[in-house]
């Protein structure tokens, strides 16, 4: 399971849990974090669109809004989502998995993983180590210690 997956967006959490959320259709603090990765409205349910036509996730249509991308944390209590989930034969693991997957993909598509990993790549900090460190905190502050934490470490290696 998604061992260090985020709180919901409206409850404080970090950029991966728009994994989590629901188009953006109201006032809320989507909005926000669509800024941060400076991505459009329409690029957000794109993405999320897209990614449910490649995997399971574009199931559910007896969802609030059709399938179950557009799903709550499996931690939050939904009968629609866990009813559809039980006529696909989706256990909770996958279906946190993928909701991993699909922040991932969020954060891949947005200009502020671009700029993130340039700014970085310019301090002379390898990519691959900038993007995982991206990708799994889903912030650029913690991302940086991440960063920190692993050239220091593989300094004190050698």
């Amino acid at each position: 399971m998604w061992e260090n997956a985020p709180s919901h967006v409206c409850r404080g959490g970090d950029l991966r849990g728009l994994a989590f959320c629901c188009p953006p259709v109201k006032g809320c603090p989507i909005y926000n974090s669509l800024n941060i990765l400076k991505m459009t409205p329409d690029e957000f349910v794109k993405i999320k669109e897209n990614f449910g036509k490649k995997t399971r996730l574009g199931k559910g249509k007896n969802t609030c809004f059709g399938s179950l991308v557009w799903c709550c944390k499996i931690s939050k209590p939904c009968p629609y989502r866990d009813s559809e989930m039980l006529k696909i034969n989706m256990g909770e693991d996958e279906y946190m998995e993928l909701k991993k997957e699909l922040s991932k993909e969020i954060i891949k598509n947005s200009k502020f993983f671009e700029e993130a990993i340039k700014f970085f790549e310019e301090k002379g900090m390898p990519v691959e180590i900038i993007e995982d460190a991206l990708l799994e905190s889903g912030d650029l502050k913690e991302a940086y210690e991440i960063i920190k934490k692993q050239i220091y470490n593989g300094e004190n290696k050698e």
